[in-house]
């Protein structure tokens, strides 16, 4: 799998990077995490409409730029950089890939292009109250075109205007589009420990739905999806980790402790290396995540599995090595160490925890 990135790629990341640094510094992520809405709308319009983010991960003929997983990857280990406040990850990375993935051609062509052009949010209803994010254990049902249950860990899903449920058939699970201001919708903005991410819980009393996707058992099509998703993750959790390295390190270099910057004391020095160690790791597993998935490869879930537990564990890794290299400051809720710990946390039991991702991966190999 080719594991270096074009010159388009290291383009959009430049340009990503430079934009996000201009219009979401840590001031903007502060006032949109403490907003009614829970993000800047001005700048979920530039991102669409300046750079067309939303479409980097869709087809040309839905409004999209043609990319993949490797371009959302990109965009989104830059909005975990910066602790991006967006429902981004919910609409493109979560929504906008299960709708490109299903081969519903009705489905794609009458969602995809307001994704792409940024007027419809979306996002993904799995998890239960169980907080269990696997197939079988879905308890939620549809039948005669509506669905009843309720999901729990809906990332945005008290404002998204489109949800993609996943429910329970007489063939097996199945995925089906629920208008979030339809009749039996309720949607309850949940209290969360990462103030960055926005999740809710959502009932629905025989809420009108779509199926979307292969009709019968979907397991394979929604294995496929979490896997992508898995991957997406992965990206974001690698660039929270790199912030992470980046200011423990810039802040070691410039602390004085007896008479020295604390960055020359042996231990910070192989705090640091071991945490650059596992950082690289993860990156190295995320891309070749997403070079897999872009070239729809049978390694797919083995390679999902690895960089979730992976980037998982490297994250929530660094944001705690952070905070330790930083001292009593990084405590403080001034400092924006916390922020990080706290999406790493929350991050790290989105769509399954490091040991569920690695007790798969060893099913998966054998083991």
């Amino acid at each position: 799998m080719a594991l270096t990135f074009t010159e388009e790629q290291e383009e959009l990341r430049t340009t990503l990077r430079r934009f996000l640094a201009d219009k979401a510094p840590s001031a903007a992520v502060r006032r949109a995490m403490d907003s009614d809405e829970g993000h800047d709308p001005r700048l979920w319009r530039q991102m669409a409409d300046q750079l067309g983010l939303h479409g980097v991960a869709l087809p040309e003929e839905y409004g999209g730029s043609g990319g993949g997983p490797v371009e959302l990857g990109i965009v989104l280990e830059e909005a975990g950089r910066m602790l991006l406040p967006s429902p981004y990850f919910a609409t493109v990375a979560l929504a906008g890939q299960a709708l490109a993935a299903s081969g519903d051609e009705a489905a794609k062509a009458r969602w995809l292009p307001a994704i792409a052009d940024g007027s419809l949010t979306a996002t993904l209803a799995l998890a239960e109250a169980g907080g269990s994010w696997e197939l079988a254990d879905i308890e939620a049902s549809a039948a005669h075109g509506t669905v009843h249950g309720t999901k729990m860990f809906v990332v945005d899903g008290h404002t998204a205007d489109l949800l993609l449920v996943v429910a329970r058939t007489g063939a097996g699970p199945g995925l089906f589009a629920v208008d979030g201001d339809a009749p039996g919708v309720t949607r309850t903005r949940l209290e969360t420990l990462d103030p960055t991410r926005r999740l809710a819980r959502v009932d629905l009393d025989g809420a009108p739905a779509r199926r979307v996707g292969p009709d019968g058992d979907a397991s394979t099509y929604l294995r496929t999806v979490l896997d992508l998703v898995a991957v997406a993750l992965a990206a974001e959790q690698v660039g929270g980790a790199r912030a992470c390295l980046d200011a423990a390190v810039a802040y070691a270099k410039v602390r004085v402790q007896f008479g020295r910057p604390i960055g020359s004391f042996q231990a910070v020095k192989h705090k640091c290396a071991d945490l650059l160690v596992q950082v690289e790791a993860a990156r190295s597993a995320a891309y070749h995540a997403a070079a897999v998935a872009a070239e729809g490869s049978s390694e797919l879930p083995v390679s999902a599995a690895l960089a979730a537990a992976c980037c998982a564990d490297a994250f929530t890794r660094a944001a705690k090595e952070n905070i330790q290299i930083h001292g009593g400051i990084g405590y403080t809720w001034e400092h924006d160490a916390h922020l990080h710990l706290k999406r790493a946390k929350s991050s790290e039991h989105l769509f399954g925890g490091p040991a569920t991702h690695r007790t798969r991966l060893a099913d998966l190999v054998g083991i």
